[in-house]
């Protein structure tokens, strides 16, 4: 059966001006806001004309040895995204907003969040010509339930069941009627065929599970590349979220072993597209020969999404950490400043929000409708986390000259407040313990960012170091929490919700392999998080969302870095977009190939 995108309705999933009698089936799904383009024939940042070929040639770093990121094992080689449909796919300029992908209807009722039913297309179809039923639904749900990474089993706590209804049918239980952003967080996941599952699913091989995508693993270079082929029999192209979409016959991810040497690639043509993340490398690395040639393009995308959290998360499970004014006294401490200007190019912006750069952080002091909210939480939090709330939050400033000593004298204050003293020009906690920080990275770019920072803390009297370790090593220790500090980043949507849970709830803190770096405790934060999975409307995200973001940062759970409200790219020109790019993410999926530029590209590089 043909999907029929022109009869595609746009339906709000949890409207509360009307009462429905019955369920209802549904083509498109929004959590508390309205889809915009359920009528469509594409969606309007893909070009349904754009010519299909040529190669998407990228970067990535380390290295790898599994072809499947799912399991609690291995580290996973870069794009397996492309092998795997989901039920349903996302709106790259809509909140939480899903189209058809291999369900092409959704049956539901709006006033009983604690069942969904998910129609499987009956034309979708996996690599090797067998269709995709509702078996293999079940068959990935249930193993990523019991053997997928913690922070995925996490994400998936509310669902109680998988429910086979029949070959096209299958109906998701939950654990509850009060989370109704779990009826599309089921859709967002990628589905493998039930015999691959069952066979290789805690396999370490670099041969992926069975999948239904794009495109199929092609040449795999171990410890040097991966690429990926467009399956030209790819069942789902006439879907209307696909329109336009995957116009590359070949997509290919190049290792390197630090971004500098990637840098260099770059430069020679060995891959095409970058994401430049570095500021100093945005001014100053972008004048060698085919840039003055024109051949190459630096775009700044711009973006309605929260800038990720890049941050020092301590470790509260260390005892160190335990008193928040520790953790005051290690913020104090971070010259955002100095590097900025010496480092950055003051490219950058201080983050003071989780959700920094969109409409759901906080800012000013708390409205009537968040002082509602945090009211009957407040006997909850430390008089610091309480003054912290109810006021406008600030991170301490510099001149950026070098001397940070008023920020240093008010760490100190802190610290002697939180029983720490001195002796021999030494820092110890109140317990006689030398206060100690190991800050863990695994990449020796950081030193640069970390060094001055480490130089604060050993004025204060810390015995402060840098660890190194490998890419394997590194995810590991983040896997068991085995660190002091380190540096992480925590990416957010524009519709937050059950993932807040595995990333700042209790229960993770305790789940070796969940996102909950800093281990954060708190009563609060908990019930905030659960009313945000409850939310009946926009509005109430928004609310909870910017009470979450209060209480946050209020804890003083990680140091927060420097981010920027855009996306730097630079690519060889031979890629294109169209002009009304979409504004939540940059997905170059959407991109295609000029091929009489490409030609005159590789002319120039052989």
């Amino acid at each position: 059966m043909r999907l029929k995108v022109g009869a595609l309705i746009g339906v709000l999933l949890v409207p509360t001006q009307f009462l429905y009698a019955k369920p209802i089936t549904v083509t498109t799904l929004a959590h508390n806001s309205e889809a915009k383009y359920g009528a469509a024939t594409h969606l309007p940042y893909a070009n349904p004309d754009a010519p299909k070929g040529g190669t998407l040639s990228l970067s990535a770093q380390g290295a790898f040895n599994s072809a499947n990121p799912w399991m609690t094992t291995g580290v996973a080689m870069r794009g397996t995204d492309y092998l795997y449909d989901t039920l349903m796919t996302g709106s790259l300029d809509e909140s939480f907003v899903m189209y058809p992908q291999l369900a092409d209807k959704v049956t539901y009722d709006p006033d009983d969040a604690s069942w969904v039913i998910y129609h499987v297309n009956p034309d979708a179809r996996f690599w090797d010509g067998t269709p995709v039923t509702s078996n293999d639904v079940k068959a990935t749900f249930d193993a990523l339930l019991t053997k997928g990474l913690m922070q995925m089993r996490s994400y998936l706590a509310d669902v109680k069941q998988v429910e086979v209804l029949d070959k096209q049918r299958v109906k998701f239980h939950f654990v509850s009627g009060d989370n109704k952003e779990i009826l599309l967080t089921v859709g967002q996941f990628p589905i493998f065929a039930k015999a691959s599952v069952d066979a290789d699913f805690e396999t370490l091989s670099l041969k992926p599970l069975v999948g239904s995508g794009p495109y199929k693993l092609g040449a795999v270079d171990e410890g040097r590349s991966v690429t990926y082929q467009r399956d030209p029999n790819y069942w789902g192209q006439k879907v209307m979220a696909n329109q336009g979409r995957f116009n590359f016959d070949t997509v290919k991810y190049v290792y390197y072993g630090s971004d500098d040497i990637a840098l260099e690639g770059f430069k020679v043509g060995q891959y095409q597209f970058r994401q430049e993340n570095t500021a100093r490398n945005w001014v100053t690395a972008y004048n060698f020969p085919a840039v003055k040639q024109g051949l190459i393009v630096k775009e700044e995308i711009d973006s309605t999404m929260p800038v990720a959290m890049q941050a020092f998360a301590m470790n509260l499970r260390r005892p160190l950490f335990a008193d928040i004014r520790v953790r005051q006294a290690l913020t104090e401490a971070f010259d955002f400043e100095l590097l900025n200007k010496t480092l950055f190019y003051n490219q950058y912006e201080r983050l003071t929000s989780f959700f920094h750069g969109s409409e759901l952080a906080a800012t000013g002091t708390p409205s009537p409708q968040e002082l509602a909210v945090l009211q009957p939480l407040l006997p909850t939090l430390s008089p610091t986390e309480k003054q912290a709330v109810l006021t406008e939050w600030q991170l301490p400033q510099s001149d950026g000259q070098g001397y940070h000593r008023a920020a240093l004298l008010r760490a100190r204050k802190l610290l002697l407040a939180a029983g720490f003293y001195y002796q021999d020009m030494q820092l110890y906690q109140p317990n006689g313990k030398s206060a100690q920080i190991e800050i863990l990275i695994n990449d020796e770019r950081l030193s640069r960012l970390l060094l001055p920072y480490i130089r604060n803390l050993k004025r204060l009297g810390f015995d402060a170091s840098i660890r190194l370790v490998d890419h394997a090593q590194y995810i590991e220790r983040l896997r068991n929490f085995d660190y002091d500090m380190v540096m992480s980043n925590f990416y957010q949507s524009l519709s937050p919700g059950a993932e807040q849970a595995y990333m700042w709830g209790s229960a993770a803190a305790d789940e070796p392999g969940n996102n909950n770096y800093a281990g954060i405790k708190s009563k609060a934060i908990d019930t905030v998080i659960a009313k945000l999975m409850q939310a009946k409307s926009r509005q109430d995200i928004l609310l909870y969302t910017k009470v979450l973001d209060r209480l946050l940062r209020a804890g003083y759970y990680m140091v927060p870095l420097y981010g920027k409200s855009s996306t730097n790219v630079v690519y060889w020109d031979k890629y294109r977009h169209v002009d009304n790019a979409a504004t939540n993410t940059l997905d170059i999926n959407y991109w295609w190939v000029d091929k009489q530029a490409e030609a005159k590209i590789d002319a120039y590089l052989h």
